[in-house]
């Protein structure tokens, strides 16, 4: 900071209110050790002007150090190259220089402008130009400048300049050089300068570390959308997860594989009377177009009515009726005219075991081509069904194959199929919930008792029917007491239309059965009753032996037999 200018010197380079701007003069610049820098030279050829007059400052309440300056600094000529500045530190350090008035005629109680860019480091000092001279003497000007010479005029307020560190571009910015220095290039602040290779590196690593960044976004985007699809079902139109075409074919063992190796061969009956109609199932049992059935389901039409078989590919045709039996409850039609008939083969009733899987196939309640499955639940059980006629005359004995295969009306006359789909039996009776046994004519659905009988007892039956329109029975010659109600079946004393109970010349008289005989064994198989006598017999072809045990007045004895022949009516 300078002291008070008491002449009130507005900032050195501005002009005064009466007097010219004075020219602008490079100061010297001292260093830091008080050695005098060279002043810049000017341009080669250009005359400096005149040194103006200084004025010192006359107060004496502002002392200031004297200043020691070289003697040629000022009024001499100057070289060629401007002398620096010399600056006595020992005496300017302690002390700061009055500002002088560069305008002489400036009013001597204006304020001075104070200095606002003081540097800490060194205080400018402006030499006097001759330190004898009386304070208010006018200085000499030098009257004889050299050409080509810059004459150095101290700044009358020079504000400190140091040359700093090359290091520090920032701070060697001179504004006063002619010229300016040449750029310096900028410094790190000390970090250590990465190779290019080490920048692909850093650009690869930013890269990579972006595209991660990227992947888990999407990836989480991807999991939310997702998510919303899930559960709303989509953006667009709901389209549900099903399972690809698969190939057609099954095991030959399976249901379905039974089934469609036997639907071809079974058939649809629709039968109308003059009385009553029905729908029954039959299949087919050669190419001749023979069709085997139920006795009940034809009997309808027996008197002059329409039989109409529809096949499982939906053809039709008219059929007539070659041979029935009510007491096996089977009978036998033909369709003529029909090509490409599947015969369905047939298998032996005594090789099934109870709990072998069968399928039954038929048009309960004439859903045609229906299919059901179970089980062989027992063998050999003994039914009767039939007995409208009050006489007995359309009874059916049947010693048949028990089965939990659901069997409805509609099913008479249908294959019951083992696992090769081979026919062991044709349904035939079903055990309903309301009244008991039942021929299908009640309806009630199935509880998982249905009856068939066995196609060992049917093949015969049929061969005869198709042969000679009529089957043969086995008989034993004897009439039995349906109304007895003790174990066994009891021979009765006499027949139907009172004649004798054991016929004459018949099997039973040649055995040496008697009437009031009770017969509790067929070859060692106990029989309660005398439907069950009936049903164990007609399970055999005429001509075979039978071994029996009867009882009469409390005394057994074993009889053998060969069982005759009778037509049914």
């Amino acid at each position: 900071m300078h002291d008070p200018d008491l002449y009130s010197t507005p900032p050195y380079g501005e002009p005064g209110p009466w007097a010219p701007a004075p020219p602008v003069q490079h100061p010297a610049v001292t260093s830091a050790h008080g050695t005098a820098a060279s002043a810049r030279s000017a341009a080669p050829g250009a005359a400096l002007p005149p040194a103006l007059p200084e004025q010192p400052a006359p107060l004496p309440s502002a002392p200031s150090a004297p200043v020691h300056t070289a003697p040629d600094q000022l009024g001499a000529p100057a070289p060629t190259t401007p002398p620096a500045l010399h600056t006595d530190l020992t005496t300017a350090s302690a002390t700061t220089p009055a500002n002088p008035n560069p305008n002489p005629n400036a009013h001597p109680h204006s304020q001075p402008t104070p200095n606002l860019h003081p540097t800490p480091d060194t205080t400018s000092v402006r030499p006097h130009p001759n330190p004898n001279a009386h304070p208010h003497s006018q200085p000499t000007p030098n009257l004889h400048p050299t050409p080509d010479t810059t004459s150095v005029r101290p700044h009358p307020n020079p504000a400190p300049h140091t040359t700093p560190p090359p290091s520090d571009p920032w701070r060697r910015y001179d504004p006063w050089a002619a010229e300016p220095l040449p750029a310096a290039p900028f410094q790190h602040s000390g970090a250590a300068v990465l190779t290019p290779e080490q920048r692909r590196g850093q650009v690869r690593r930013r890269l990579v570390g972006a595209a991660v960044a990227l992947a888990l976004v999407s990836g989480m985007l991807g999991g939310v959308a997702g998510a919303y699809i899930e559960r709303n079902g989509g953006v667009g139109a709901v389209e549900l997860p099903q399972a690809g075409k698969e190939p057609a074919g099954r095991a030959p063992d399976s249901v379905a594989g039974i089934a469609a190796h036997a639907l071809p061969s079974v058939v649809t009956l629709h039968v109308s009377g003059s009385e009553e109609q029905g729908t029954g199932t039959g299949f087919v049992l050669d190419g001749l177009g023979h069709i085997l059935t139920n006795n009940h389901v034809v009997e309808p039409a027996a008197d002059g009515g329409d039989i109409s078989v529809t096949f499982s590919g939906g053809q039709t045709a008219r059929a007539r009726i070659i041979g029935r039996d009510s007491g096996y409850d089977l009978a036998v039609v033909q369709v003529r005219g029909v090509r490409g008939l599947t015969p369905m083969p047939l298998g032996n009733s005594d090789n099934v075991r109870v709990g072998d899987p069968v399928v039954a196939i038929g048009a309960p309640f004439d859903l045609a081509n229906t299919v059901t499955s179970g089980i062989i639940s027992a063998k050999e059980r003994p039914i009767t069904a039939g007995g409208e006629k009050g006489d007995g005359s359309d009874m059916s004995y049947v010693d048949a194959l028990q089965t939990d295969a659901p069997i409805n009306p509609g099913n008479s006359g249908g294959p019951l199929l083992d696992s090769r789909a081979r026919v062991v039996g044709i349904n035939s009776a079903i055990r309903s919930a309301d009244n008991g046994s039942d021929l299908q004519t009640g309806q009630a659905g199935s509880i998982g008792l249905g009856f068939a009988i066995p196609i060992n007892q049917a093949k015969r039956v049929a061969e005869e029917l198709i042969n000679t329109g009529r089957a043969t029975h086995p008989v034993i010659g004897v009439t039995l007491d349906m109304n007895w109600t003790g174990d066994g079946a009891r021979v009765g004393a006499k027949s139907r239309d009172g004649g004798p109970a054991v016929t004459s010349g018949g099997p039973g008289a040649r055995a040496g059965i008697r009437p009031g005989d009770v017969i509790t064994e067929v070859d060692g198989t106990p029989v309660h009753s005398g439907e069950e006598l009936i049903v164990k017999t007609r399970a055999h072809r005429p001509g075979d032996h039978l071994e029996l045990t009867v009882e009469h007045d409390g005394k057994e004895r074993k009889v053998s037999l060969v069982l005759g022949s009778a037509h049914s009516g």
